[in-house]
């Protein structure tokens, strides 16, 4: 009740911190938070200060008692108290007593109501005491409760129910609300203050109001019987839901239209049949042509909702419980009596009847008489003046029309009406204005709209309410006798309350206009087409939302007050004395920014961000601080001009104020009951003969009890909490917070008499007559239309700077109130949202003044502030006579500016309180510094703007060049220019003119004609050095033209040097439009990053690069785009592409992008790159000055060719030249061989998909000349060739069986042939030279040395050699470091591309040369050489690596497919070990120190491996060690052969097919027997028989039909042969094998022996039939192809030869 919690911070957080104090000396008890109290306001009154150990931080007042939070969270008592039955009953005010039982608790907020108490702990419990008849303690079965007693806030609606954390807490007389953490309001007690839907009362248990879930409730307050909420307002789309257009319940269309000729017809005469519809937010709805019950409608902007009748039957409760308190009688004297429910019980019937019951009878659809019926009607009642003025209003509605306005700014204030509308009736609303402003708009786009929009236009039409039966006279069920005293009623109620708020909105600025509700509503073709004329777009002068970078730092301004309870004295704001069940929006207060609620006993307060109070309820003793009539709206109360109030209380019968004065100590007023001192203790209700104040009075001791930072009140007492200033540092912060009110309420002064008046300038305005429209210059004509968006932007940023300056005002209010702290100053914490928002004002500003907006803008507004615009003058706080309008208007919004100046002020002043060393001090000199930076900048800008302004004002006058007009630009500022000729151009004509004119954003070189734009980012200036000539020079460079300026003496030169650079200096860093400008460099960096748009260059011309830059020309990474649709994208250097960059081009036939990624040098193609042709080829590889040259590959037909193919070969001048190989995949033909100038020329390979292969010449792209063909079944022809596949000339053609023709053939291979020769059958004579006519294959292939020297040439040159071998080898490792460290700079750039940084360590380390010392190459260098060739290989970054990546595609692509031919074999061999010598060639270039193919690294003597190796041998066999004799295969095998094993192997398995099928038969063949029949069978002496083996970890005997049991370690490990890929891994297995097969003869032997090779093979014979190794003939093969010739001869290359003859065993084996 009497008392409030205060401000939008949240309590919780607040009130743990202790008051910062900034000396020691301030931190006593006796300088902070000490409490006055007293009561009444005469000139006698002394406040006594109540001593306390510690400082109050809230007090809260009840009917006669107390209670006081002290620093701590210990809560202390006052006063009587009933409730303490055993105990003291009453204390004094001066010796407060301390509330024991909430010792160990630290209490964070307290409240008091009439007899009970409150108090919030800090973990958001609550506890409560005193008198509990009425439930309000919230503890049942006690009717007092003695001492703090903890009340459990439960959410029933959780389970188990949580407990709900309170922020504040608010008592009245019988009743208690919370606020929770999630901004709910949770209510107990009795009463139907408590908003509950419920009729049971005391409610003992916490409930949550219902009605207020889902909204942000920021504060509650108690009066004795009313509850306030102040609420922050939904956002826009949540506020604003578009109406239904069609029934909820029957889903016809609720509205109708049609055009007639001259007018259009809008019905809403829909009918529905279920009568009620529910809207979205639960209140019901009355259909049109059923009638609701009549009823006022309080306030300029309430929600019209129909009240239907509790006797309505299936009505939801939530419609139907407003009733109860809602129905009324009438007296005789027509004056409106309040009933009680018994009341209305007793009434019965009549009560009902007469407030009319839902669906009366004799209702109709067409409500609404016409205009001439209400007249005469009208004249008929008694108040005939009233009568006359609201049909005059009503009738001539068209006449009286205020000036539109954009739709947010009518929706909120608006006209009272005398009679409501339901909510369904909104399209009426619609319809009746149309003539207004704002239906205008409305009929004009009314299609557009679907007639969903809802406007709150209300009516004052007497005749009817929407819905009513029978219209009138006659149309309420009665009779006219009854009507017409509720109509009387109705004048009484609304009278004053009408005429009060017209007076609001006047000050508002704002006509409105009222008019006759009508079901058919004309609009005149001639209102149509003024309608439709374009006008200036209105702007909403409240941001929505606020700041959004402010977010939760601020409070919010948008916000609401929601009133319900009892409303006799009319405290509830809403216009009536009726009671409300639930709590309804006072909705005049939405717009008013209201801070601050509290309620008195009967009436109710709310304080708004502009200082005002308004108040409404109970008047009985002056309490609301004004005597207008009536009480029961809000209205401001009557204070002193200046006078601007910052806190708030309410007592039983009296008011009291916190303000700001002339001074910025505060002071205090008093508004109400005098309290006589001897009657002091008289009871509450005896006011007969008390005096009280008219309006609010000063409280003459206020000054002297110190810095005053927050008023309660309470019954008939006042209470003050005042701070002592020591150091001055609550002086200076109440400064602060009293500056910035001050600032808020000038702003909001100029956006409502200055800036809503302007914008408003542009409308349609009518004579006071309200007879006929005169139209004054429309804006948009006055301004034009650029200088119109630039005054709407200015609009949009003072109200953003408004915003914020309110919001920062009531935060500094809150926190003087609360924590009174440094830290909590957001102006430190957050300075670059006020810095932002400071500095988007001044350029707003600063544009529309440039562009002559104010110049413009004088004309119009001599119309609205006259000759003599004193109330500009007095704003702007300009002195001088005579100025001129547009002067006035400059230097008024330029005002703002000198704010920051007070706030550099402000916290320096806050700054001296402090120790220099302190954190304290720092943050606020930083803060100050600043601030004062951002006002020298700012102002500096203001000149800048003048200066230009005046520029182009006098610009026509100096010189004629076309088209330089189109120059001025709002964000251009001039810096200087040369009309004195103290500039000109070198070498220019003698009768030439050139005028340099320098902008913040360009340098415009003007001719007689002509002029041309230098943007400032892309320009680079420097001084011509003075010593050779008498010339002052300055050298001008841009993209395209560099120039000489000449200056007429050192002075302008240094002058014009400075102000280019400053210029270029700011356009770059964009400080000419934001920041303080503080810190600017000396010299503008020569390397930049910019965008321009080139006009001469040929190459480049018309096209914009958007990148770095360097000294006039494109250098880094940049963008270029042509207008023809080309896109380059990457790095450039002097003005070229260079390095890595990405090409897009358009196809000009086919609708599709060319599209190139990869290196340039020198504005070319250069390097490696893909290029993907809009025809759907791809190539990979080289490129040359625009060219694929080198070795590449492309792939052709994927997309839209019936002929796919790929070629990987060898590239000369974008033509294939060299050995390649080309994949017809359509034809299933490989071409494997050489070219020339794109055609197949020189040796050359193909096989087919057929099994044809053909070797031998090619010339002009056929097979032409000596060539080999062999078919599948191995018929060979050997000779001459014509064409592709065609036979000409001489030959020799053997069959598959050696019989032979020799001659000369003629044909197609397959079609025929025509032979002249010889027939020879050799294996009839059976001779040894005979067979030797088998054809060897490869002589006329392309030598595996001649084949891909693209590929190793290019890996040469990344080395930095020109020819293979030739080039210095430090040269190659800078080479290897630079292209590592390039390629991790792209990846790094690259986030798609990005490395592990595993794999950043790799390439770091392989960047280095492993090898750092020279000398012979020793064990330990061999093998760091070895490592660091692997990890080479492994990175496609490295030269090696990239070679190694190359190598396996380009042997892949030959040998997989078709090319998976067993004739290729020895050419895949050969092609292998070409690799090797050639990789090891390059090995050694970066190796030197490494010895030759077969060369020998001596091993250290005294390395332990070796004498173990020696004696660990177990065959007499002396074989070289591997890794000792250096060898390309050792080396490089390991590394080169697991990538190019799988093509390889397929084609070792095609070759031994038939021998490998021969094999495995014999070996499954040989398997099926057991162990012992099959060691039998191959001769196994019985003494290596196993007798036992390990079966699952046990030892199991050897039977006869045990199987493949013995020997199965070894044979698991020779298994191991066919997963390794070397020679060296194979052979090592085989070794293992041994190994493994004398460890288990050894075992059961148990005597030593050394194997002879007759008992060794049966037993190896049997391991390698157990083994089941299917393709063990390739196996064997590629071993001997490819194993290094050392191991031969060593014990490798024995058991090598033993498996070899094992293998040759087993396929001519005969089972018997």
């Amino acid at each position: 009740m009497h008392q409030h919690c205060h401000g939008q911070i949240s309590v919780m957080e607040s009130q743990r911190k202790r008051y910062a104090a900034p000396s020691s000396g301030e931190d006593s008890s006796g300088e902070r938070g000490s409490l006055h109290t007293w009561k009444g306001y005469s000139c006698s009154v002394t406040p006594e200060r109540v001593l306390l150990s510690r400082p109050v931080l809230q007090a809260a007042l009840g009917t006669r008692h107390g209670v006081l939070l002290v620093e701590g969270g210990q809560v202390y008592s006052f006063g009587e108290f009933r409730w303490k039955q055993s105990q003291v009953s009453e204390v004094g005010p001066l010796k407060p007593v301390l509330e024991s039982a909430l010792s160990g608790q630290c209490v964070v907020a307290v409240a008091a109501g009439s007899f009970h108490s409150g108090a919030v702990t800090e973990d958001g419990g609550v506890h409560m005491w005193g008198e509990n008849s009425f439930g309000q303690c919230g503890l049942s079965s006690l009717t007092v409760v003695p001492n703090p007693t903890p009340v459990a806030v439960l959410d029933p609606d959780t389970s188990p129910p949580h407990t709900i954390r309170v922020l504040e807490l608010a008592c009245g007389e019988q009743h208690s609300l919370a606020l929770s953490a999630q901004h709910e309001v949770w209510a107990w007690g009795s009463g139907c203050q408590l908003g509950l839907v419920t009729t049971i009362f005391p409610v003992w248990k916490p409930q949550k109001v219902e009605h207020l879930a889902g909204r942000h409730v920021l504060q509650v307050a108690c009066g004795a019987f009313h509850s306030l909420a102040l609420v922050r307002c939904l956002p826009p789309q949540e506020a604003r839901r578009p109406l239904p257009d069609k029934c909820g319940q029957c889903n016809q269309l609720l509205y109708t239209m049609t055009d007639k000729e001259d007018h259009v017809i809008i019905s809403d005469s829909h009918y529905c049949p279920l009568g009620v519809e529910l809207l979205a937010d639960g209140e019901a709805r009355l259909e049109p042509g059923r009638s609701p019950p009549l009823r006022l409608r309080g306030s300029p902007s309430e929600p019209l909702s129909s009240h239907t009748s509790a006797s309505a039957p299936g009505l939801h409760p939530s419609i139907t419980d407003h009733t109860d308190y809602e129905r009324r009688t009438v007296a005789q004297n027509g004056e409106i009596l309040t009933t009680t429910d018994s009341d209305i019980s007793a009434a019965g019937t009549d009560s009902d009847r007469t407030v009319g019951g839902v669906g009366g009878a004799g209702s109709q659809n067409s409500p609404y008489p016409d205009d001439q019926a209400v007249k005469e009607y009208l004249k008929k009642l008694s108040d005939t003046s009233l009568a006359e003025e609201t049909a005059k209003m009503t009738i001539a509605g068209a006449s009286f029309q205020p000036p539109a306005d954009s739709l947010d700014l009518l929706t909120s204030d608006l006209l009272p009406g005398v009679m409501p509308v339901t909510t369904s009736s909104a399209l009426n609303s619609l319809v009746s204005s149309c003539a207004s402003a704002v239906a205008e708009r409305v009929v004009s786009t009314c299609e557009a709209l679907s007639l969903k929009k809802r406007i709150n236009c209300y009516y004052p039409g007497v005749g009817g309410v929407a819905g009513a039966p029978g219209g009138v006279p006659g149309g309420f069920p009665g009779g006219p006798a009854e009507e017409r005293v509720r109509l009387e009623e109705s004048m009484q109620g609304k009278k004053s309350c009408s005429t009060g708020d017209i007076r609001e909105e006047e000050a508002e600025g704002l006509s409105r206009r009222l008019s006759l509700p009508g079901l058919l509503s004309q609009v005149s073709p001639r209102l149509l087409r003024r309608a439709s004329r374009p006008r200036v777009r209105a702007v909403p002068l409240t941001p929505v939302g606020g700041l959004p970078e402010a977010g939760e730092l601020l409070p919010s301004l948008q916000t609401e007050v929601w009133s319900w309870g009892r409303g006799e004295e009319g405290q509830l704001g809403h216009g009536d004395n009726l009671p409300r069940l639930q709590p309804l929006c006072i909705k005049c207060l939405s717009s008013k920014e209201v801070v601050l609620v509290a309620a008195g006993a009967h009436h109710s307060l709310a304080l708004t961000a502009q200082s005002q109070v308004f108040s409404w309820g109970s008047n009985s003793s002056g309490q609301l601080g004004h005597m207008a009539c009536p009480t029961t709206i809000p209205r401001l109360a009557k204070l002193s001009e200046g006078i601007r109030v910052w806190d708030v209380g309410a007592g039983a019968q009296h008011t009291l104020l916190l303000a700001d004065g002339d001074c910025y100590q505060p002071i205090l007023y008093y508004s109400g009951q005098q309290v006589r001192e001897a009657a002091q203790d008289a009871p509450q209700d005896q006011t007969e003969g008390y005096s009280y104040t008219q309006q609010p009075v000063l409280l003459p001791f206020c000054m002297n009890l110190g810095y005053v930072s927050g008023v309660f009140a309470g019954g008939q007492s006042c209470v003050a909490l005042a701070d002592r200033n020591v150091t001055g540092f609550i002086a200076s912060l109440h400064e602060l917070a009293a500056a910035e009110r001050k600032f808020y309420c000038k702003l909001s002064s100029v956006k409502n008499q200055i800036l809503r008046p302007l914008l408003d300038l542009g409308e349609n305005c009518y004579s006071s007559a309200g007879q006929r429209p005169w139209v004054r210059e429309s804006l948009g004509t006055a301004l034009g239309p650029a200088s119109t968006v630039l005054l709407q932007s200015l609009a949009r940023c003072y109200c953003r700077l408004c915003h914020l300056t309110g919001q920062h005002s009531a935060l500094l209010t809150a926190n003087l109130r609360r924590r009174r702290e440094v830290k909590s100053l957001v102006m430190l914490e957050h300075a670059s949202i006020f810095l932002d928002t400071y500095n988007e004002y001044c350029c707003s500003v600063g544009n529309f003044l440039v562009m002559g907006g104010f110049q413009a803008l004088a004309k119009p507004s001599l119309d609205f502030f006259g000759k003599c615009p004193e109330l500009l003058q007095r704003l702007a706080e300009s002195s001088e006579e005579n100025i001129p309008l547009s002067d006035l208007l400059v230097a008024l919004f330029y005002l703002p500016m000198r704010h920051l100046h007070e706030y550099g002020r402000l916290l320096l002043k806050l700054g001296t309180c402090f120790e220099v060393s302190s954190v304290d001090y720092q943050k606020l000199q930083d803060g100050c510094s600043k601030f004062e930076a951002l006002a020298l900048h700012l102002k500096r800008r203001r000149k800048e703007a003048e200066y230009t302004y005046h520029f182009w004002k006098s610009f026509p006058g100096k010189m004629t060049v076309s088209g330089l007009d189109s120059l001025r630009k709002p964000p251009r500022r001039l810096i200087c220019e040369s009309s004195n000729k103290a500039l000109t151009l070198q070498n220019s004509g003698r009768f030439s003119v050139n005028w340099f004119i320098l902008f913040n954003d360009a340098l415009v070189h003007a001719q007689f004609s002509t002029h041309h734009v230098f943007p400032l980012a892309t320009l680079w200036v420097e001084p011509i050095p003075e010593e050779n000539t008498d010339l002052y020079g300055l050298k001008v460079i841009s993209p395209e033209e560099t120039f000489t300026l000449l200056a007429c003496s050192s002075m302008e030169k240094a002058k014009w040097l400075r102000s280019i650079k400053q210029a270029v200096d700011q356009a770059m860093s964009g400080a000419g439009q934001s920041g303080s400008g503080a810190g600017q460099r000396a010299e503008p960096p020569i390397s930049r990053t910019a965008s321009y748009t080139f006009y001469k260059d040929s190459r480049l011309k018309e096209a914009t690069y958007e990148g770095r830059w360097l000294a006039g020309k494109p250098n880094g990474r940049g963008m270029v785009k042509w207008l023809d649709g080309r896109i380059y994208t990457g790095t450039f250097k002097n003005g070229l592409e260079d390095g890595f960059g990405d090409y897009v081009m358009p196809s000009k036939t086919l609708n599709l992008n060319d599209h190139y990624q990869g290196h340039w040098k020198e504005g070319k193609m250069h390097g490696i790159g893909t290029y993907k042709y809009a025809t759907g080829e791809l190539y990979e590889g080289s490129f040359q000055d625009n060219m694929r040259h080198g070795h590449g590959m492309l792939r052709s037909g994927t997309l839209n060719s019936s002929s796919p193919s790929v070629f990987i070969g060898q590239w000369v001048h974008d033509k294939k030249t060299g050995y390649g190989v080309f994949d017809d995949i359509t034809r299933g033909e490989k071409y494997m061989g050489m070219w020339q100038d794109d055609q197949r020329q020189g040796t050359g390979v193909i096989v087919t998909q057929f099994g044809l292969y053909y070797e031998g010449a090619f010339n002009n792209n056929k097979m032409q000349g000596t060539g080999v063909l062999l078919s599948e079944d191995n018929t060979t022809y050997e000779g001459e060739f014509s064409e592709d596949w065609t036979l000409n000339g001489k030959g020799v053609l053997t069959m598959a069986n050696g019989d032979y023709f020799e001659g000369t053939f003629t044909g197609e291979w397959g079609s025929g042939l025509k032979v002249t020769g010889s027939f020879f059958k050799p294996n009839l004579y059976d001779s040894d030279g005979d067979k030797g006519r088998a054809v060897k294959l490869g002589r006329l292939a392309v030598r595996p040395e001649e084949k891909w020297r693209a590929v190793f040439e290019e890996c040469w040159m990344r080395l930095g050699c020109e020819a293979p071998g030739q080039g210095e080898n430090q040269r190659a490792w800078e080479n290897i470091a630079v292209a590592l460290t390039t390629s991790r700079r792209q990846h790094r750039d690259c986030p798609e591309m990005n490395l592990s940084q595993s794999h950043n360590r790799t390439l770091e380390s392989l960047e280095f040369n492993p090898q750092q010392h020279v000398g012979p190459v020793t064990m330990e260098k061999y093998d760091r050489i070895r490592h660091y060739l692997i990890k080479a290989c492994d990175t496609p970054l490295h030269p090696l690596g990239r070679l190694m990546e190359t190598l396996v595609a380009v042997y892949r692509m030959t040998y997989v497919g078709v090319g998976a031919n067993r004739r290729l074999l020895l050419q895949a061999v050969n092609e292998i070990m070409s690799y090797l010598a050639r990789i090891f060639q390059l090995v050694r270039f970066l190796f030197p120190d490494l010895p030759e193919e077969g060369g020998v690294i001596p091993e250290p003597s005294s390395d332990p491996q070796d004498k173990k190796d020696s004696n660990c041998a177990d065959t007499q066999l002396e074989s070289p060690k591997p890794g000792r004799v250096v060898s390309s295969s050792s080396l490089l095998l390991p590394v080169l052969l697991p990538r190019l094993y799988p093509p390889l192997f397929t084609l070792y398995a095609l070759e031994k097919e038939r021998e490998d099928n021969v094999y495995w038969e014999c070996v499954l063949r040989l398997n099926k027997q057991p162990d012992m029949a099959l060691l039998a069978f191959l001769g196994v002496q019985h003494k290596f028989w196993p007798v036992s083996v390990p079966v699952l970890g046990e030892r199991t005997e050897v039977v006869s039909s045990t199987k493949d049991a013995c020997f199965a370690s070894a044979t698991e490990t020779l298994q191991q042969i066919s997963t390794t890929f070397t020679p060296s891994d194979k052979l090592q297995v085989i070794q293992l094998t041994f190994e493994e097969i004398t460890k288990e003869v050894v075992s059961s032997l148990e005597d030593s022996f050394l194997w002879s090779m007759d008992d060794l093979f049966p037993v190896f014979l049997y391991v390698v039939l157990r083994a089941r190794i299917r393709n063990l003939g390739s196996e064997v093969s590629l071993i001997e192809d490819l194993m290094d010739p050392c191991v031969q001869h060593g014990e490798h290359g024995i058991m090598f030869t033993t498996l070899k003859a094992c293998y040759y065993q087993i396929q001519h084996e005969k089972t018997t």
